[in-house]
């Protein structure tokens, strides 16, 4: 949280779905360093714990709300803890990899309950909370995934074609009452998530498969969590409030070339 910020997100409450690591924790610290008070929504206590902490100790402001995102009633009790909603962050999200044949039925309820399901519960919640406060902002965590053929994606890719038309739709229901809805894009970012899938999935080979995932973008390199929380920073700031409906791909030249 050192470099000094603009603070453009003063004095805002912000919501944010798995907030305790990857590019939720980069969020959740970028946005308490521009001012906000921020909710991490986690079903990891541990890992909300420690970002919570993180951002204590830089001088932010941040609480934890346990809850699974997928589970109605607990996203529910979550929001009605909040004091106001000024700004939401749908970010919670799970992998999968197979194509048509190779994945279940089991796998396409799994990534639907987390991906989709998660994400309407943030928004049917958070959206009743926003009017309250006279309106604010949303921001949804899509892929590129929503836009290309990736290979062996098939449940992941259609959890984001979903999170994109879920935010067109919200966006278009709520601009006349001052909430806007975007999306943001990203390609591959290195996160956790990454080096742990490499580890168990090829031990021994994870520097070569970590070159090859990275040279999977044009510019040569996966992105940073701290890239994807700038711009949700910039987003969910009053900076953007002509900004609404829009999807923005950071994607180091993915869908530029593909």
């Amino acid at each position: 949280m050192t470099p000094p910020f603009s603070q453009r997100l003063l004095d805002k409450h912000a919501l944010i779905t798995g907030g305790g690591s990857g590019i939720g924790r980069a969020i959740a610290e970028r946005f308490a360093a521009e001012g906000a008070h921020v909710f991490i929504v986690e079903l990891s206590d541990a890992a909300a714990a420690d970002a919570a902490a993180a951002i204590r100790v830089a001088g932010g402001k941040c609480d934890v709300l346990a809850a699974d995102v997928s589970d109605t009633e607990a996203m529910g009790a979550a929001f009605a803890k909040l004091p106001k909603l000024n700004v939401l962050v749908n970010n919670a999200g799970i992998a999968h990899i197979g194509n048509v044949l190779t994945t279940t039925a089991s796998d396409m309820d799994r990534l639907h309950a987390v991906n989709v399901r998660g994400v309407y519960h943030g928004m049917h919640f958070g959206v009743a909370r926003l009017l309250e406060a006279g309106g604010g902002a949303i921001l949804n965590i899509c892929s590129v995934a929503a836009k290309l053929g990736i290979a062996d994606r098939f449940a992941y890719s259609m959890t984001k074609g979903a999170v994109l038309s879920m935010t067109l739709s919200v966006a278009r229901d709520f601009v006349d009452k001052k909430i806007r809805c975007n999306c943001v894009c990203p390609a591959r970012v290195h996160t956790p998530f990454v080096d742990g899938y490499l580890a168990k999935t090829y031990p021994g080979r994870e520097a070569e498969m970590f070159a090859k995932l990275s040279a999977w973008q044009p510019i040569g390199r996966m992105g940073e969590p701290s890239e994807i929380a700038a711009l949700a920073a910039f987003l969910c700031s009053d900076e953007a409030g002509f900004i609404t409906g829009a999807s923005y791909d950071i994607d180091g030249g993915v869908t530029l070339l593909r």
